[in-house]
């Protein structure tokens, strides 16, 4: 075993030794790499690439679009914005058994729609729709299950903070990805309705059915969310037009979000200063984690690990989309021990090479970078409900104490087996992620 290939090596097991230690992730990235880098090129160059490494990070234009989109997200969150989409989609479907918590899952997705983010949606929509689950009889497994799946959906449906950090990392198109996100998204969604209806189905006493509304407040509350459906329209409406970029798109978004939730009176001094703290708070964590990953990733560089990796990748006498599904698996594993930010920057620059060295589907570069970086996607979403961390279940029951963690954990296991289901769909239908794509930005 080569020098460098040792140095590589045990910074792996350095970083995944701090992180058992509880070690915050951008530390447990940054201590090994900085010491690697150190042990490979000296003192001076570490110094050196410290400071390069930061500015050239912080300073990518790009990567504005993350506080930006994250600041909707708040806006929308402080606004009170979740309490209209909940209601209106109760009004649509909480007649029916199961409804309410069908719901939770509509308003998920139409909130991520403007968040970005699975913690925030999580969080929001939980406080929103567990109280009137629970007031209505729901079951605490099947209400915390759905809320926590359905909080997936805030990086599932574009805006999507992963999703911007893998076009960044990958030199792929923002809005791009974010059409090849629209469909498998909005596939997720529907997904997780019909496995609560089969679910109320054959246990009728976890969902009950709610009492109908008339169609003159089932109206109301539809037109309650006008201005959501509004922003919606015009941000990705504008960036899929071609009318502004990724980034202009998040700062509209933002600004109209900000005019919407004060406009409904809900968006007032307090609430503001928490909207900005909050995303300076998130943006923050999200740019360390850059740095420490970056760090990681440099001193791989030196030790030829990418290289390797992906000149042993191409050499293995295995179908392609059996790697594929290795890659996807490894996801999995990691998503028991590592968020999806961290996840991404640590493996993209390793993994992506050989992938994208892989003949698959007779896909060009951008499409199978497309295609690869919704599956990739979707899978870290799995990791954020599957056991034994599952972020987002963390998120539901510190909101919902009176529901055992294990019952959450219990609840999850019909969504992760459409979750994989739809993996698989999307693996072998790449049009399923491409398609929007050919509509939307045809040359």
């Amino acid at each position: 075993m080569t020098t460098a290939t040792t140095v590589g090596l045990t910074m792996f097991a350095g970083m995944l030794a701090l992180m058992a230690l509880r070690v915050p992730i951008a530390a447990a990235m940054f201590i090994p790499g900085a010491l690697g880098y150190w042990a490979m090129s000296g003192e001076a160059a570490l110094l050196n690439q410290v400071k390069g490494s930061a500015v050239a990070r912080l300073t990518v234009y790009d990567l504005s679009v993350i506080p930006l989109f994250l600041l909707m997200g708040q806006f929308a969150t402080q606004g009170g914005l979740s309490r209209a989409l909940f209601r209106a989609a109760a009004a649509l479907v909480g007649h029916i058994r199961g409804g309410l918590a069908m719901a939770s899952v509509l308003s998920a997705g139409a909130f991520g729609a403007v968040c970005g983010s699975s913690v925030a949606t999580s969080a929001t929509i939980t406080q929103v729709a567990y109280p009137e689950m629970k007031r209505h009889g729901y079951a605490g497994r099947l209400s915390t299950a759905a809320l926590a799946t359905g909080g997936t959906l805030g990086i599932l449906i574009p805006p999507s903070v992963p999703l911007v950090v893998y076009a960044i990392l990958t030199e792929q198109n923002i809005a791009k990805l974010f059409a090849a996100a629209m469909l498998p998204g909005v596939l997720a969604m529907l997904g997780y309705i019909v496995v609560i209806g089969i679910w109320c189905r054959l246990h009728p006493q976890m969902g009950p059915a709610g009492q109908r509304v008339d169609a003159a407040e089932r109206v109301g509350a539809v037109l309650g969310i006008w201005p959501l459906l509004l922003i919606f329209v015009v941000v990705f409406g504008g960036i899929y037009g071609g009318v502004f970029s990724p980034t202009e798109g998040a700062a509209v978004g933002a600004v109209a979000t900000f005019v919407a939730g004060w406009a409904q009176g809900e968006l007032r001094g307090p609430q503001i200063a928490s909207s900005f703290l909050g995303t300076a708070e998130t943006t923050a964590m999200v740019f360390l984690i850059f740095l420490g990953a970056d760090m990681m990733n440099a001193s791989l560089a030196l030790t030829a690990m990418p290289a390797a990796v992906a000149a042993w990748v191409g050499g293995l006498a295995v179908p392609p989309l059996a790697i594929v599904a290795a890659v996807l698996l490894l996801y999995v594993l990691l998503g028991c021990v590592m968020d999806e930010l961290s996840m991404l920057l640590l493996t993209i620059p390793v993994i992506f090479p050989a992938v994208m060295a892989l003949d698959l589907w007779g896909l060009n570069a951008e499409a199978k970078a497309i295609w690869f970086g919704i599956l990739v996607l979707m899978t870290v979403g799995i990791g954020l409900i599957a056991p034994p961390v599952g972020l987002n279940v963390y998120v539901v029951n510190n909101l919902a104490r009176d529901t055992p963690m294990s019952e959450t954990y219990r609840g999850v296991f019909p969504f992760l087996a459409w979750d994989v289901l739809r993996v698989l769909l999307l693996m072998f239908f790449p049009v399923l992620s491409l398609g929007l794509v050919s509509v939307f930005f045809t040359r």
